[in-house]
């Protein structure tokens, strides 16, 4: 069952890259984010409301547990740090192709591998430190595949947004573990379902001061923004991959390494879609450099076994 839920997560979270293409095309990035962060928190306020004042909830997957202050303080520093991820990745994913943004975006397993390393003291074995390299060699022909469009990978300021986002994606992957592992481990412990529904809603409200005082005063001179069903496409899929891999990893026999390498699968999706519907360029050279991403990928779960 847990295998079902790993799949279905990845196939959302692809989808949930092409409708974020498609939303951001000649569209202004600060409302498009700041309405996928309220419609997402929308979804979650009605379970934080529930599970605060009554008993309906008590005992399921949908309950959200109550916290004090000082988890609360937790879970404001993930939504900075998803925030900012995200405001990097929407501006890299707006002027980039999404057949180069997606094998970037894959190359996080091996961040957060190589932070754990840095961070935590882990060391890595040798099918590891070949997931490494291969992910590294990915990326050296990624950058020769994106000049034959014009895109310079050493001085282009949208390459530096997503790789800088899939970093801070990664330093949010590490500090999930740490707010979810138990105090008895070094954890904080915080159950899940609390830190995806606040998070999201932080998010929103953090999302809503940048529309007012950035955007909005200036919004005449930049992107014009119109609305696209896509945004709240974004949304839906985005909270429903989320909320099937906690889900997946909440069954007893669920194994994360084995749901975080498909969950990085998505970017099979996200590619398919932006060869079809994008009808993006050099579809054969970047077929490679997600190939050697995919391997990557497998040799870091056959070193994590």
């Amino acid at each position: 069952m847990w295998l079902i839920l790993a799949f279905l997560s990845a196939a959302f979270l692809g989808i949930y890259d092409s409708l974020k293409k498609k939303a951001l095309r000649d569209n202004a990035v600060v409302p498009v984010l700041f309405l996928n962060t309220l419609f997402s928190s929308l979804l979650f306020v009605p379970l934080i409301i529930a599970s605060a004042t009554s008993t309906a909830l008590d005992g399921t997957i949908l309950h959200v547990a109550d916290g004090d202050w000082q988890a609360h303080r937790y879970i404001l520093l993930k939504s900075l740090i998803v925030l900012s991820s995200w405001l990097l990745g929407y501006f890299g994913m707006k002027h980039l192709p999404l057949t180069i943004v997606g094998p970037i975006n894959a190359t996080r397993p091996v961040m957060v591998l190589v932070g754990a390393l840095l961070v935590f003291g882990e060391r890595l074995n040798l099918w590891q430190w070949a997931g490494v390299l291969l992910a590294v060699a990915s990326f050296l022909l990624l950058s020769r595949s994106g000049k034959k469009e014009g895109i310079d990978f050493k001085h282009d300021r949208w390459i530096y947004m997503i790789v800088g986002a899939a970093a801070l994606g990664a330093v949010s992957g590490l500090y999930d573990k740490y707010l979810m592992a138990p105090v008895s481990e070094g954890g904080v412990g915080l159950d899940r379902m609390m830190v995806q529904s606040w998070y999201t809603l932080y998010q929103s409200l953090l999302m809503l001061l940048m529309l007012l005082l950035l955007w909005w005063p200036h919004h005449r001179r930049s992107t014009p923004f119109h609305w696209d069903l896509a945004i709240v496409g974004i949304s839906l899929f985005l909270s429903t991959a989320d909320f099937l891999y906690f889900y997946s990893l909440s069954l007893p026999t669920a194994m994360i390494s084995i749901v975080s390498m498909i969950r990085r699968g998505s970017v099979i999706v996200s590619f398919i879609c932006g060869a079809m519907f994008f009808h993006e360029k050099n579809l054969k050279a970047k077929a490679l450099d997600l190939a050697l991403v995919l391997a990557g990928m497998l040799f870091l779960y056959i070193g994590s076994k």
